[in-house]
């Protein structure tokens, strides 16, 4: 047991039954217990398989590859419309674990066996997705900036283009796409640190400072 999850689940004021339970399961599973982004982490062999998450109305387990799961009980859910890879199963109360223990495990060793057979997920490209009717307009009135956000790597793209085509005020669009314009001109991502590197990438382990 990682005690930097055991900690995690010390200081947990809605779910803490909740989340040792789960992580007795994936535990069970021979999964390796790790502390990531916040959250227990769950390894077979340095691949991610599962995460705990807590939230306000509910603390789930959490499938890297969740898509790629058969999910024969139907209990898998999509969190967010443009989630393409992960997949989650709430929880509020430790009955509902309970019950579905032995279908968890079973679901548990199926993502790993996904990810020991090599399996990808097909994600959908920057260049399919739809561009924001107020990033276009931008594009057509300054060809710098489009050529700066094509330059782009993909992932970097996508981010942007999920979190502008998130807002549903055309205003509220508009102002996103303002504010992380120097960004996209300098060919950083939404959450690159001063030094290029990507947030999530180890190499910055909180010693950066983040714009």
């Amino acid at each position: 047991m990682n005690p930097k999850v055991s900690e995690f689940i010390g200081k947990q004021k809605r779910w803490p039954d909740e989340i040792a339970l789960i992580r007795q399961i994936l535990l069970d599973c021979g999964l390796v217990e790790a502390f990531k982004w916040g959250s227990p982490c769950y390894i077979y062999y340095d691949k991610n398989i599962s995460l705990i998450g807590s939230f306000k109305d509910f603390c789930c387990l959490a499938f890297f590859k969740g898509a790629l799961l058969k999910d024969s009980e139907g209990i898998l859910k999509q969190q967010g419309e443009n989630t393409q890879s992960a997949r989650i199963v709430p929880f509020t109360n430790v009955s509902e674990i309970i019950r579905l223990r032995p279908i968890l495990k079973t679901y548990v060793l199926e993502a790993i066996e996904v990810e020991k057979s090599g399996l990808r997920i097909d994600y959908k490209k920057a260049e399919a997705m739809e561009r924001p009717e107020e990033l276009q307009l931008k594009f057509d009135r300054d060809p710098d900036f489009e050529s700066a956000f094509q330059n782009l790597t993909s992932g970097r793209q996508k981010g942007y283009l999920l979190y502008f085509s998130g807002a549903k005020q055309a205003k509220t669009r508009e102002s996103r796409i303002e504010k992380y314009r120097a960004r996209i001109l300098d060919g950083k991502g939404m959450h690159d640190c001063v030094c290029g590197h990507s947030q999530k990438m180890p190499s910055c382990d909180g010693s950066h400072k983040y714009i």
